[in-house]
């Protein structure tokens, strides 16, 4: 789902939709996701330098994605769409909310219990060796920007700029993630707990570990067989219950049952205990591995 919060901020989404042979290409390749180029050209009649002025401003625009793979004759530019639904608020806020954002890396965890499958590489190299639990106590731990593990928990805690007088309204905590199988497997679901301060926060089922392709921001040396991407999810904490991607509720506990003022402190877990009933692993993944560009994103929202 793309969630645009403005029109202004859909600008670029509308006018790549606002011509009749990009709506034409959309519903082509949701029909038949990974649509070459070529493919599509002859289908719609269009030379290969039109369907390419097409396809760019789709891609510009964040509706579809290229992958380059090899075919019978030469390479091939394989088109899908990025999103199956699109969501754009028209109104904008009777006011802009207050803010702090953070973005917190990978290998800035605080506390840890994992098992195997586990590892950790940073953009330039693995630290230490697969499946080796010890590698997550190693000095270069806060270079990572992937981790993963078959069960446990990695905690993080959460930075608090909130004042005296600031009101904690709403707490978003978005990241990329999937599930972790050896190897790698779409149909491989697992169910990650949350908690905050100990407090149960809700389960989110993990669909897969995808890796039938390569993650669009991978770094070239990082192996074909590996976690390649994840799901980008987005935690919320608000007044009326805890919530993965705004939409689907996870639980009824409130950012008041928390608890947080300005003196709080914040610690975050993500788990995957060994007896739940679909215990397939947590792998999160940083700016520099996935398909998203970010590391774990923290946002409090507050009233004065």
């Amino acid at each position: 789902m793309l969630h645009l919060s403005s029109l202004d901020e859909a600008e670029k989404v509308i006018k790549a939709l606002s011509a009749s042979m990009r709506m034409e290409i959309m519903k082509l390749i949701y029909r038949t996701p990974g649509l070459s180029m070529n493919e599509l050209a002859q289908t719609l009649g269009l030379t290969n330098s039109a369907i390419s002025i097409h396809v760019s401003k789709l891609v510009e625009a964040g509706l579809v994605q290229i992958e380059t793979t090899s075919g019978k004759r030469g390479t091939l530019k394989l088109v899908s769409p990025c999103h199956d639904r699109l969501i754009i608020d028209m109104a904008p806020p009777e006011e802009e909310p207050h803010y702090y954002q953070d973005d917190i890396k990978i290998g800035y965890y605080t506390g840890w219990n994992i098992t195997p499958t586990c590892g950790l590489a940073s953009p330039d190299k693995r630290i230490g060796a697969q499946d080796d639990v010890k590698v997550f106590t190693f000095p270069e731990h806060f270079e990572a920007d992937i981790l993963w593990f078959g069960s446990g928990y990695v905690e993080y805690i959460l930075p608090n700029h909130l004042q005296p007088g600031q009101h904690l309204r709403e707490l978003q905590i978005s990241f990329e993630i999937s599930s972790e199988c050896p190897g790698n497997n779409d149909d491989y679901p697992s169910d990650i707990h949350f908690s905050l301060n100990g407090t149960p926060l809700g389960i989110w089922i993990s669909p897969g570990d995808y890796g039938a392709r390569r993650g669009h921001i991978c770094p070239a040396w990082w192996p074909p067989g590996m976690n390649q991407y994840g799901l980008l999810k987005t935690l919320s904490i608000n007044q009326e219950g805890t919530f993965i991607d705004g939409g689907q509720k996870l639980s009824d506990v409130t950012i008041e049952d928390l608890k947080l003022d300005y003196n709080s402190q914040m610690t975050f877990r993500f788990e995957v205990p060994q007896d739940t009933p679909n215990c397939g692993g947590c792998t999160l993944f940083g700016e520099h591995f996935g398909d998203f560009n970010q590391s774990i994103r923290i946002k409090t929202i507050y009233d004065i």
